[in-house]
């Protein structure tokens, strides 16, 4: 079944272009049916079209374990610690330092506040790691951003950001245009070929990290993973409030499940 799969997508999406269109379509939006709300939604749906209980009941228990921390926080810590967290001192030494987009919220207008999103701390680890010299280059990656008419990208907003924070401009480099991971990984396997270098430091979320070596490493490139932004507290006892219903919950099951529809995505069509 998984060669039939292969086989169409190959010959449905022949470039690059539709590739992209391909990985928005299977993805984005198909994984949508299999997460808890498709599920339930679904559920419920089922219920009323046979008129039966057992679907709404069962539409009550995925509710319920994909909205309580037990759950979310286990599957995302089967993400996160696979690559461990590393020290800045123990990271590379590598020809370069790439951190990768999702870190910056809306534009805003110039000469205004960043205005950060909850992957900030790419940008801090990225930061360190080149003023503590583990890498002579820091690479952000081109995600297009608009405000008002002025088109930039993230990239060149982060490349600003880091002078203001004393990391020299030569030092940074800014990739081509990019919409997702995998042409993250395209983009900086471009530049590493045309600089003429050959390992990286890999910065990212922690529970991004397995997907984002997966495409790095099947693009050609060498790197050394660089986890931040861990969520799961290993030491921590469970406790009651671990089996309390809460929207937060809800979120980490959902971007879990996400993250490990995209890795199987990838590992099966790239």
């Amino acid at each position: 079944m998984v060669e039939i799969w292969t086989v169409w997508m190959a010959l449905t999406f022949r470039s690059e272009a539709a590739f992209v269109s391909g990985v928005l379509l299977f993805n984005k939006l198909l994984p949508l049916l299999f997460l808890p709300f498709g599920i339930v939604c679904g559920l419920v749906l089922l219920a009323i079209v046979l008129k039966k209980r057992w679907p709404g009941v069962l539409a009550l228990l995925v509710l319920y374990f994909s909205s309580i921390s037990f759950v979310s926080d286990r599957l995302m810590g089967l993400l996160e610690y696979r690559y461990l967290p590393l020290a800045v001192a123990d990271a590379g030494p590598a020809d370069a330092i790439v951190v990768l987009g999702g870190i910056l919220g809306p534009a805003t207008p110039e000469g205004f506040m960043a205005n950060w999103s909850d992957s900030v701390e790419r940008f801090e680890a990225g930061v360190a790691l080149v003023q503590a010299g583990r890498a002579p280059r820091l690479v952000f990656t081109g995600a297009r951003r608009e405000w008002i008419g002025r088109e930039t990208t993230e990239g060149e907003e982060l490349r600003r950001l880091a002078i203001a924070r004393g990391v020299a401009p030569e030092k940074i480099l800014v990739t081509r245009f990019v919409d997702n991971t995998a042409t993250e990984a395209a983009a900086v396997a471009d530049l590493m070929k045309a600089d003429g270098q050959k390992r990286i430091i890999l910065v990212t979320t922690s529970w991004h990290m397995p997907r984002s070596v997966y495409l790095f490493r099947k693009a050609g490139v060498d790197c050394q993973p660089f986890p931040v932004d861990f969520h799961l507290d290993r030491t921590r006892a469970v406790n009651f409030y671990d089996f309390v219903p809460s929207a937060g919950a809800w979120q980490g099951t959902e971007t879990a499940l996400r993250e490990f529809y995209g890795y199987a995505f990838y590992r099966v069509f790239r």
